[in-house]
């Protein structure tokens, strides 16, 4: 098992204050009636408390250089009009500012995130195994972060080597002479065990020694990781209760004499409200999700618990199993936002004093000074990338969103699962009549005027890649007419009940989806049409989808019984070859009508 509860790369404080117990040792020691909490007269002008700061970031993703389009804009509310508007923000040069700002006049500070810092990431990063993205957090003083399911997308394996350091095995160094260094800061996965020894592939926690008051940081990720990460990346690992492990580790913290303890988790919850530092209030009642029940069941010896995974922006109070209100946070993605938290620690009990624990989301404006240190190493890594990014695919009319897009049917998602029904419609390349793409699978937009090297409109690979990094493989396979009709329940029940995941349909498919109903009933069986005519329950479709989705992701079981499986392009390729076989200069692509899901009802798409 590995040396948990190690100190972190921060060691004089540590050292001092070892050295002066070793020198004073009779002076230091605590009397019995100082144990207990006794104010005596010579101690009285000592202070009780130590000040911590805690710098927070979760789903970077990557996102090395600003995001583009929709998926660039935090909601916030303009204090001259009171409503709500769009302020781009984030890019990891002005992140690095806004931290190193943030710690200034802060001499106790530790800087966390709660996982998807790398993993379906933008060309620039991707092309090199997220190797920029780890250098990049190494410069803005990254410690410590949990990990999150993104982690997972290359395996095991290659999270050991992010951590670790070395060249990738099968591409090698990306620069002559140079080895990758790994991370300086910490990964954490209290909750991912191997299979067949039942220890953590990871430390389970770390702890900071904060002026003789040690902090302890314990990491994990949601339990559904195996739901929503491909079989390849998991294999040989198992993936525990978010409360119970955290819980395990806090009472071996305690037992070691950590009392102050801060959970990160990859794992989050629903706001009522898009705007970026939204209040939940006391009793946390403006926010739902899978957290709010972890929030509650996790040890009241944790002070403060940082998220992720759902890219969604809070500064919230949940009580825990006491009914103590307690800080629980999320910075949205991308890098747009960082959360503050600001605390006290008692020195006597040596615990979070919870009162004292404040937290609020800062936009990371794009008004700032640029790093130039991460400017130089985005420059570096984009002059290798440049032959293969800056080649142009096709042409875009308009802005056409994907990720940035607050609709169950994004346009964008149009486009790819038409590209996608395009590519394997032939006889010979698995004769799909449908075809099916998940929303998390669509990472951006397409963007008019900030598109492409060569003028507005052009649409190059590298921004292509950003929308379709995972590079799946794609399949075809049979399924009857009523488990069509299932998948599409399946959007919104089952594991999808609470936070639907409404696939994006390919053009000829339609139904309708009515909010006013409940789980399987919000999608009418006698609504769903293929080219006009009904489908019938008994006959037999060729359905396309990425081997994820075909392999039963993301709450999609019925994926997994079709039969007579063809395996075809990626999808990144069949996104590409449809972009230059439908647009040109003369005629881009038109951002398509959004008509094959007739909505009734309200709600929010919380995909």
């Amino acid at each position: 098992m590995p040396n948990v509860g190690q100190l972190g790369r921060f060691r004089r404080p540590a050292y001092a204050a070892a050295v002066a117990v070793g020198l004073f040792g009779t002076l230091l020691v605590p009397s019995a009636a100082q144990a207990h909490g006794w104010d005596w007269n010579w101690d009285w002008h000592k202070p009780k408390t130590e000040d911590l700061q805690i710098l927070a970031i979760n789903d970077l993703h990557g996102n090395l250089e600003p995001p583009a389009g929709s998926s660039g804009n935090i909601k916030e509310v303009d204090p001259a009009t009171g409503k709500v508007i769009d302020t781009p923000a984030g890019g990891m040069e002005y992140l690095a500012t806004a931290l190193r700002q943030a710690r200034e006049g802060h001499p106790n500070t530790v800087t966390v995130a709660a996982g998807d810092l790398v993993g379906a990431s933008p060309l620039v990063s991707a092309l090199f195994h997220d190797e920029p993205t780890i250098e990049a957090l190494n410069k803005v003083g990254l410690d410590v972060t949990s990990v999150g399911n993104h982690e997972f997308d290359e395996g095991s394996k290659e999270l050991l080597r992010l951590q670790n350091g070395g060249c990738h095995p099968t591409d090698g160094c990306y620069q002559e002479g140079r080895e990758f260094d790994g991370a300086d800061f910490q990964y954490l996965a209290a909750n991912v065990t191997n299979e067949k020894t039942g220890r953590p592939i990871l430390k389970p926690y770390w702890v900071k020694n904060v002026r003789g008051v040690k902090v302890g940081f314990i990491g994990a990720t949601l339990e559904g990781t195996p739901n929503i990460v491909t079989a390849a990346g998991i294999q040989g690992l198992k993936f525990g209760d978010e409360i119970e492990t955290i819980n395990k580790y806090a009472k071996e913290l305690k037992h070691r004499g950590v009392d102050s303890i801060v959970a990160l988790i990859h794992e989050g919850g629903y706001p009522a409200s898009t705007t970026y530092n939204y209040d939940c209030g006391a009793a946390g009642q403006g926010i739902s999700g899978p957290i709010v029940d972890i929030a509650k069941g996790l040890d009241p010896a944790i002070g403060a618990i940082v998220t992720g995974h759902t890219h969604n922006a809070y500064a919230c109070s949940i009580p825990d199993p006491q009914g103590v209100p307690r800080s629980v946070t999320s910075a949205a993605s991308f890098g747009r936002l960082y959360t503050e938290i600001n605390l006290k620690l008692d020195k006597r009990t040596g615990a979070i004093v919870r009162p004292s624990v404040t937290a609020a989301n800062h936009v990371v404006r794009r008004t700032v000074e640029k790093a130039p240190d991460i400017t130089s190493l985005i420059s570096q890594y984009s002059k290798l990338a440049a032959p293969i990014a800056n080649r142009s695919l096709g042409f875009i009319g308009a802005d056409i969103n994907g990720r940035g897009s607050s609709a169950f049917e994004k346009p964008l998602g149009d486009v790819i699962a038409d590209g996608q029904l395009a590519g394997l419609a032939a006889a010979d390349k698995g004769g799909a009549q449908i075809a099916f793409m998940n929303p998390g699978g669509i990472r951006s937009d397409l963007v008019y005027k900030a598109s492409g090297a060569e003028g507005d409109g052009v649409v190059t690979y590298g921004e292509a890649f950003t929308v379709q990094p995972f590079t799946n493989m794609m399949q075809v396979k049979t399924l009857t007419g009523a488990q069509v009709i299932q998948l599409l329940k399946e959007q919104v029940s089952g594991g999808n009940t609470a936070a639907p995941k409404i696939l994006q349909v390919s053009k000829g498919l339609t139904y309708t989806l009515n909010l006013n109903k409940t789980g399987a009933d919000r999608v009418p069986a006698d609504s769903v049409k293929l080219n006009g005519a009904p489908i019938d329950p008994a006959a037999k479709y060729r359905v396309a989808a990425n081997e994820f989705l075909a392999g039963g992701g993301d709450g999609f079981p019925t994926f997994a019984a079709g039969t007579d499986k063809l395996v075809g392009a990626s999808d990144l390729d069949l996104f590409a070859a449809y972009l230059g076989a439908n647009s040109s200069a003369t005629a881009p692509l038109a951002v398509p009508a959004q008509d094959r899901i007739k909505i009734i009802g309200v709600g929010e798409d919380i995909d």
